[in-house]
């Protein structure tokens, strides 16, 4: 497989021949699925090493939910949250740092602080000015694809072709992020799963994965299904705390189809499945 490089603020990250985990570290009270597990800075940094321990080689850190029905809250408090994080783990951890944020304000602080990626659920479409400040700083910028906002996006009508939306919406966000400064070789793309699309879409989304890194050739594609709803459906209404075997089956899957990143809570089980999975992956590449 090629090896290419995703350019970051102060580094670059090889992907390709090898899928990177990027771990989850949410700094909410109310996160869907290990709300106030991590919500004092103490916790949070604890488990940003122990993830960095288990083989994460992006920690990324989040203040605000996302979980379906979730009302946005104030920079204000979300800066209070993640940024005394982001200073303590950035002077601790070697792997880079990428702060999840729809906000301009956040992702400029978070990058100052020592983030070195923003991650933005938006794809762009709340505030486009975040670009401009992944573009003054030269950081990776995530761009993922979503519907309406996590407070509407579960009463949206089902989209007609969940793949077409996908490849539409995401040529739309990298586009506005080059118009606005940000180089190609920094942008990452996700499909968004859970986010406004239905079981089926989701399923959908994850078997035709390879159309996907088809369309966008040169960019690192990430996904995340850690603990996801359309997991509990799947398995008979489990709560996301038992979610690990789905999660893990979603992720092998993903990176079968050509993943170059998974986005988990689990580091450590993670990074064994996805051992696994990219052995059986090579062996059946050059059969392609």
């Amino acid at each position: 497989m090629t090896v290419r490089e995703w350019k970051l603020a102060r580094r670059s990250l090889s992907y390709g021949e090898r899928t990177l985990i990027m771990g989850v570290l949410n700094v909410t009270p109310d996160s869907f699925s290990d709300g106030g597990q991590f919500f004092s800075r103490d916790d949070a940094v604890a488990q940003g090493l122990r993830m960095v321990e288990e083989g994460a080689d992006i920690v990324d850190v989040g203040g605000e939910s996302t979980r379906p029905g979730s009302d946005f809250i104030s920079k204000e408090e979300e800066l209070r949250r993640v940024i005394p994080v982001i200073e303590e783990l950035a002077a601790r951890i070697s792997v880079p740092i990428s702060i999840d944020t729809t906000k301009r304000t956040v992702g400029r602080v978070a990058l100052q602080a020592g983030a070195e990626i923003i991650n933005d659920i938006s794809g762009l479409r709340f505030e486009p000015l975040i670009a401009d400040e992944a573009a003054k700083s030269g950081a990776g910028l995530l761009l993922m694809h979503s519907r309406g906002t996590p407070k509407d996006m579960q009463q949206l009508p089902p989209a007609e072709n969940i793949l077409d939306e996908v490849i539409a919406g995401l040529r739309q966000s990298v586009a506005i992020a080059e118009q606005r400064g940000v180089a190609r070789e920094r942008i990452a793309i996700d499909p968004g799963i859970g986010f406004g699309k239905t079981v089926q879409q989701n399923l959908d989304l994850i078997a035709n994965l390879d159309q996907l890194i088809h369309a966008f050739p040169d960019l690192p594609l990430m996904i995340g299904t850690s603990r996801k709803s359309f997991l509990g459906k799947l398995l008979g209404g489990a709560p996301a705390n038992e979610r690990l075997a789905g999660t893990i089956a979603s992720t092998v899957a993903s990176v079968i189809k050509g993943a170059h990143i998974v986005r988990v809570h689990e580091v450590k089980v993670a990074v064994e499945a996805v051992c696994v999975a990219e052995a059986i992956r090579r062996v059946g590449y050059p059969r392609h």
